[in-house]
Order: C-alpha cells, then structure tokens, then sequence
C-alpha cells in the first residue's frame, strides 16, 4: 500500500507538471495560427495507450513515461520530420511566424512551469499557513549526529546565529539546505560565538557518509514499550525520562552519554509519569541500553512538555500573494545554487545527481496534499530551470538560437538546426543515463 501512494503521488506530480509545461507551448502556438500536430503526455514510442484526433491536433498518452510532448508543424524538434522540412514553408508552420512569436511559443513552457510553483506558494501560504520554531526558541540548540557534520566541527547543542551572514529567524527545511551551500556558518556554543568553514566538497563528503538526518531539534527520551527480554518493569509506556544517575537527561543525546558511561550498572531514574515526577532504578545493560522502545513526540507533544514553542503564521489572501512569492523566489535562487554547484567538478555535487528513481523518493509513503503540492512547486521549478539550459533540443536552445536570430537578423540554417538537435539529444540521453546510472549505483553500494 505504502508504495502504491508513493507511486500515486510521483504520477500524479509528473503528469501534472508536463501537461501545464507542454500547455505553455501549445496555447500560444495557437494564439498565433500555428498548427499543433500532437499534444502528448509520455512519449509513445511506436505506439500509443490512448490517442483521439480533435481538429488538426493528436491529443494521446504514450506508454514511455520521461515527459512529454508537443509536435509543432515546421519546428525542427526531437521527431526530426526532416520531409516536412524539405517542403516549401507553409503559413501555418512554426518557420514562418515571426522571431518574436517563435521566442513567445518556447518560452511558453518554461514560463507556466514557474508561473505554477509562484501559485502553488502562495495556496500553500493561504490554505497551510506557516509552522515553524523560532531559532530563538532553541535555546540549547540542535541535534548533530551525522558524521559529516561532525567532521567539518559541528557539535550537539551548537546553536546556528547566520548563514553566509544572513540571519536564521527559524528552523524549518530550509536551514539545512543553506548549510549544505553555506561557506560559512557562525554558531553559538557554551556562551561563545564561533564560524565554521565549510570545505567546498562538503556534499561530496556528506555521499561517503551514512544516511542521516544533518539537522534535527533535540528531543526528550519518552519510552513507547519494554522489551520482553528487559529488566526495567518499573518503566512505563509514555514515561519521560528526565535525569539519570543524578544528572539531568532533559534530552535523549544527553541520557545515551550518560548510559554509556554506566553499563552493566543499576543507577537512580527520574520519570516524568502522568505530569508528575518519579524516582525508580533502571538497569543498564552491557549495551548501555534500558531495553526499551523509544516513542515519537510530535512537535506539538513537546510544546505541552515545555521543550519547544511552536510558532504559527496564518495569511489572508493578500496577505498570501508575497509570502508564496518571496518562497518561490527563494526556493529559484537555491536551485541555481544547486546547479552552480553540480557544474563545478571540485564540489563533487555531480556524484549526488539523481534520476527518475530519486524524483520517486522525495515522495513520502502517506498521502499528504500539504507535502505532495510542496513537492511539485519544487519540482516545477526544477523543470522550469533544467528547461531553460542553453543545450540543443531543450526549450533553452531554441531561445539561445532565436536570440541570435533576433539580434543578428540572420536565421540559422535548417541543417545546422537538424545537427545542434541531434547533438543536444544525444547530449541529452547522455545526461540521462548519467543520473539515472547514478540512481543505481546508489542503490547497489547502499548510499
């Protein structure tokens, strides 16, 4: 069941996303009297799933699913139709509308793709709002247990003041992206500030590594059940731990040190048990471990223990329209961060370039519109940027070559158009093997 959500929600974001970016191509097409051949969702490779003729356009769904398609009359494309170039131009065709309309017709695409995620921003601020937890609020800092961090000098409780000098005013999903990207991160610990450098290959440092989470909030030990095999039957389910041994554990990071250094040991407890404090001893095994299951707080569970504020901004409307843009502007500038540093070999970014496989996991295994809609925007920008690239046979090289035309007022050739659009395909399919060659390497080595 789980996968097939998953699945759900990766179809659903991926039809969505080439139906509107390949409408962005066909509606101005036909605000100019040029014919569309066919409009297709997937490619259809030899044959069709579904097709119908409606007036002069094929309106279908292939069975290849990596994109989609509009065949435009007279544009030299990925079909290579290289006899309907031979003929005499025809009013209808692309070839023979002006620069401009040309330039209209193939930014259409790239233009509705983040058009999309500006208005998925500003739903997502009207209908969600925004939930967060002031950086202020962390007053004994964040969780760092993955070992890349640690190696560049990051520590459990480090409280993060700025990034790159901008300030951090909240903890959300952002944070942790702008420290993978940072150059330098200033951090408070023990009452003094201190920057760390980050080393340029630092995402290549983080694909060596072990999965984890970079960045996390500190949470309480709450017991969620007791092993069979354990010999803590004093403890109960929903229990917060809070001290051990007679030193505070207010935070799990803080009771594994202390039950590290006490194996094989019987020591004092204090439980906080139906709002009120407990003294009971706990048994240490030889694994530094109480033979329990841990139970997950939600965020709100924490906030009614004391751990956490939680703040929340809601938006009317209007107020809506510059919170989503001031996202989706934010979220563009991170991605050409991204890019920039994909392209730039001493980063080792390029390692981490995923495919179909890692588009599939961003996806989570419940159904949530909240996640799946800020999922898409991302992703709509992704395509819009991706999109964009000056590469033969992608949007970006049919505007490169029709600025030059517009600029110089000289048309490049139809054969020298046929070869940049098989150079940029194969170009492309090498790009693609790349990423999706990644995406398995990846799952052989476990990483």
């Amino acid at each position: 069941m789980d996968i097939f959500i998953k699945l759900s929600q990766f179809l659903l974001s991926l039809s969505l996303l080439i139906i509107l970016h390949e409408l962005g191509h066909f509606i101005p097409a036909k605000l100019f009297k040029t014919r569309v051949e066919k409009f297709y969702l997937f490619f259809d490779v030899k044959y069709s799933l579904i097709k119908k003729k409606i007036g002069e356009t094929e309106y279908g769904i292939g069975w290849l699913p990596l994109g989609g398609y509009v065949k435009i009359s007279g544009m030299i494309d990925e079909s290579m139709d290289k006899e309907q170039m031979a003929l005499p131009p025809q009013p209808w065709e692309f070839r023979s509308k002006p620069a401009y309309q040309r330039l209209i017709i193939m930014l259409g695409g790239v233009t509705v793709n983040f058009i999309l995620a500006f208005i998925i921003y500003i739903g997502m601020a009207f209908a969600y709002g925004d939930t967060y937890i002031a950086n202020e609020d962390l007053k004994d800092g964040l969780l760092v247990e993955n070992k890349a961090m640690q190696n560049v000098g990051f520590q459990t409780g480090d409280h993060i003041v700025s990034v790159d000098g901008e300030k951090i005013v909240k903890f959300d999903n952002d944070l942790t992206m702008k420290v993978i990207m940072a150059k330098e991160v200033l951090i408070i610990r023990n009452g003094a500030e201190q920057a760390i450098k980050m080393p340029i290959d630092f995402v290549d440092q983080l694909s060596k590594q072990e999965k984890s989470t970079l960045l996390d909030i500190r949470r309480p030990f709450v017991i969620g059940s007791i092993n069979d095999e354990s010999t803590n039957k004093e403890l109960q389910a929903k229990d917060v731990v809070v001290a051990l041994n007679g030193q505070a554990a207010k935070y799990m990071d803080q009771a594994k040190t202390i039950l590290e250094n006490n194996k094989g040991k019987t020591i004092p407890a204090t439980v906080l048990r139906n709002q009120k404090e407990e003294q009971i001893q706990v048994t240490v095994n030889n694994d530094g471990m109480l033979g329990v299951n841990l139970a997950g707080l939600s965020i709100a569970s924490m906030e009614k223990l004391g751990y956490y504020k939680v703040s929340k901004q809601e938006f009317g409307f209007l107020e809506s329209i510059p919170v989503g843009i001031t996202k989706g502007k934010d979220q563009l500038v991170g991605y050409g961060k991204q890019l920039k540093m994909i392209f730039s070999p001493s980063t080792g970014a390029y390692k981490q370039v995923g495919g179909f496989k890692a588009i599939f996991d961003i996806f989570p295994n419940t159904w949530s519109w909240e996640v799946f809609w800020g999922i898409t925007a991302l992703l709509s920008i992704m395509l819009g940027v991706m999109n964009l690239l000056p590469i033969p046979a992608l949007d970006g090289g049919h505007v490169m070559f029709l600025l030059y035309e517009i600029i110089s007022g000289k048309k490049p050739s139809d054969k020298f158009l046929e070869n940049a659009q098989m150079v940029g395909f194969v170009l492309l399919i090498t790009l693609l093997l790349f990423a999706n060659g990644n995406d398995i390497y990846k799952a052989i080595v476990g990483k």
